[in-house]
């Protein structure tokens, strides 16, 4: 393994980042037909929407950093239809022309932030190439295999390629096949929620950052200072940063996720890599992992692994977890081993939001005229955009198909308080890593999985 980067060397997509927006001088507008809090990709899909619709309106985007300073700006770049909890979930409620259609908007979805990011330059550098797992142990192919199978009644588009297949487009050590869909791209996460912020700036919504917001709901947003924002509807976009809010400590469960970052390769070195589609990948195993070819020529790579911290907590110094930035530096050189002494030049983290049935949502309160979408479990690229068109919907109380979706209204329960959550969110981090070791052993599927399956409720 080669040079490690520097902790706290900051995300990659930072590097670059667009120079922040003068300030404005115009007093902070007191009430508004809509305020939005939280300027990722949920808030700024929904006031691109509602103006996109309703360019008369007003509309207030309030963020307490900057613009894409959660998970917006730090994750992998996977816009994908991949959905945290699989279709016979969202049929048990829904049934299954409801599941049907939801597999089929978020496939829409993926190509609709296409649309976007073409008509508005968005520079996002957007490019479907669709996604590859791979597997590398028999329980792996087993798990892969069948996912195809159970994939091919929901019609999602996934196939299995064979080893030899699965080489063609990425040369894993010891690949035994891979599952693939053609339904995700990859993008530079910071430049797509800059360069909608300046979309939605242009259409004439105010974006203010460095405000921190205390209270909100029911046509009020309280500010920290103690000023006090009406407005006609108020929208929650705060996803790892939601139980910060009173009245919503327990929605989500704030879980990190942690990135790193290789030098730009060579040309020869990518001949002996291959993602010449720019392909996603991954692998089967319990633990998450995810990566992306960027576009000046680097591997992005991340995975879960970080501890949850008690009570919610989210701080800066727990972006930094050097025990699995070393991880993901062991991880990466032994699924592509020609890349030993590759220099990783960043490592960063961030948390993302987790429901208890890790199950997404939108949610609308027509009397108190407050919506709210997340809980996306690291799968929010595109479901932010079909969040944002669905909220969009909803405060301007429009009839769509997108309004009758299965997550719209859907219920999660609260997250235990702790020490259960602590105990149990942990946990279940424990069992994935354990399960993953016991199956690389066995070769067999892991006894823990089912256990592992009932802890995370999907």
């Amino acid at each position: 393994m080669g040079a490690a980067s520097p902790a706290g060397s900051g995300p990659l997509w930072w590097d670059d980042a667009a120079p922040p927006a003068p300030a404005s001088t115009d007093p902070l507008p007191l009430a508004v037909d809509v305020a939005v809090v939280g300027a990722g990709y949920t808030g700024l899909w929904t006031a691109y929407y509602l103006l996109r619709e309703r360019p008369d309106l007003s509309v207030l985007v309030l963020e307490a950093e900057h613009v894409g300073f959660g998970a917006s700006g730090r994750n992998g770049g996977w816009v994908s239809a991949l959905w945290p909890v699989g279709p016979d979930v969202l049929a048990r409620a829904s049934g299954r022309a409801g599941a049907l259609a939801q597999l089929a908007t978020l496939r829409d979805t993926v190509d609709e932030v296409g649309r976007v990011d073409e008509a508005e330059g968005l520079g996002s550098g957007f490019t479907k190439g669709g996604a590859l797992v791979v597997a590398r142990t028999s329980a792996q192919a087993d798990r892969a295999r069948a996912e195809v199978e159970h994939a091919s009644s929901w019609d999602t588009g996934t196939v299995w390629l064979d080893a030899a297949a699965t080489r063609e487009r990425l040369l894993v050590a010891g690949a035994l096949g891979a599952t693939y869909t053609p339904h995700c791209a990859r993008v530079h996460p910071r430049r797509l929620v800059d360069g909608l912020a300046a979309a939605v700036r242009r259409q004439g919504a105010r974006v203010v950052e460095g405000t921190r917001v205390a209270r909100a709901g029911d046509g009020v947003v309280v500010l920290g200072d103690g000023r006090r924002v009406t407005a006609g509807a108020v929208v929650l976009a705060t996803e790892g940063w939601t139980p910060r809010l009173p009245g919503y400590e327990r929605t989500v469960a704030p879980v990190y996720s942690l990135m790193v970052a290789t030098e730009p390769l060579s040309d020869e070195q990518w001949r002996r890599t291959g993602l010449d589609a720019r392909e996603v990948f991954a692998d089967h195993g319990h633990v998450v992992i995810y990566g992306q070819r960027t576009d000046d020529g680097r591997i992005a790579f991340g995975g879960r692994g970080a501890p949850y911290h008690w009570g919610s907590a989210v701080r800066p110094e727990f972006d930094l977890e050097e025990e699995v930035f070393g991880a993901l530096r062991s991880t990466l050189t032994d699924l592509l081993p020609q890349l030993s002494g590759v220099r990783f030049t960043h490592a960063w983290g961030g948390p993302l939001g987790i429901a208890r049935d890790w199950h997404p949502c939108v949610s609308w309160d027509p009397v108190t005229r407050t919506g709210r979408a997340g809980g996306y479990v690291g799968d929010g690229v595109a479901a932010s955009n079909l969040a944002g068109r669905t909220l969009a919907d909803l405060v301007l109380g429009r009839t769509s198909a997108l309004v009758d979706l299965p997550w719209v209204g859907h219920r999660s329960p609260r997250w235990e308080p702790e020490p259960l959550r602590w105990l149990g969110v942990n946990a279940g981090l424990r069992l994935a890593h354990l399960a993953d070791r016991e199956e690389s052993r066995t070769g067999r599927p892991a006894r823990l999985g089912a256990l592992l399956s009932r802890l995370t409720a999907h």
